[in-house]
């Protein structure tokens, strides 16, 4: 008989249990997803990296960190920790680790394009106010006037006690 029957639609093909003696890596994956799932281990890792970025944002709430430390350089260091964790967790659990090369066919043109726009935004964001037109000038919200504290009314003078 042939290698397809009747009632079959492909050939048959035995499932790999491991037993005949040959690496299915060299022969190509089962599927997409089951080449990476065999491991815990490196989710666990991405997991304490997290918890460890974390850790770190919350000390720049400290009094310490407050002491030795300005709020532009707080600000940096957020910024830094927030961008590691999501790149963290695109990578691992977006599975972008495990994809091919074409991901970065979809990425790095929206990245260029991401920072075309910012930085096409940022002369038109600071000149803002240096074209405006005196009508748009009058319309804008302007800050309150610094105001003095009202004078102190004075306390009546307690009544003599006879």
């Amino acid at each position: 008989m042939s290698e397809h029957s009747p009632q079959s639609h492909g050939p048959v093909v035995e499932p790999h249990d491991g037993s005949l003696g040959y690496d299915m890596s060299a022969h190509g994956a089962p599927s997409g997803h089951d080449v990476h799932a065999t491991g815990i281990a490196k989710y666990i890792y991405v997991f304490i990296a997290l918890c460890l970025l974390t850790s770190l944002s919350f000390l720049t709430y400290s009094s310490w960190w407050r002491a030795n430390f300005t709020p532009a350089e707080s600000r940096l260091l957020m910024m830094a920790v927030s961008c590691t964790k999501a790149l963290l967790v695109i990578l691992c659990f977006m599975h972008i680790w495990w994809e091919a090369n074409w991901k970065f066919i979809l990425t790095i043109p929206a990245m260029l394009m991401s920072i075309f726009l910012i930085l096409m935004l940022v002369p038109d964001v600071g000149w803002r106010l240096h074209h405006a037109s005196e009508e748009q000038k009058f319309h804008m919200a302007q800050p309150k006037p610094d105001q003095p504290n009202p004078p102190a009314r004075e306390q009546p003078s307690p009544a003599p006690s006879s």
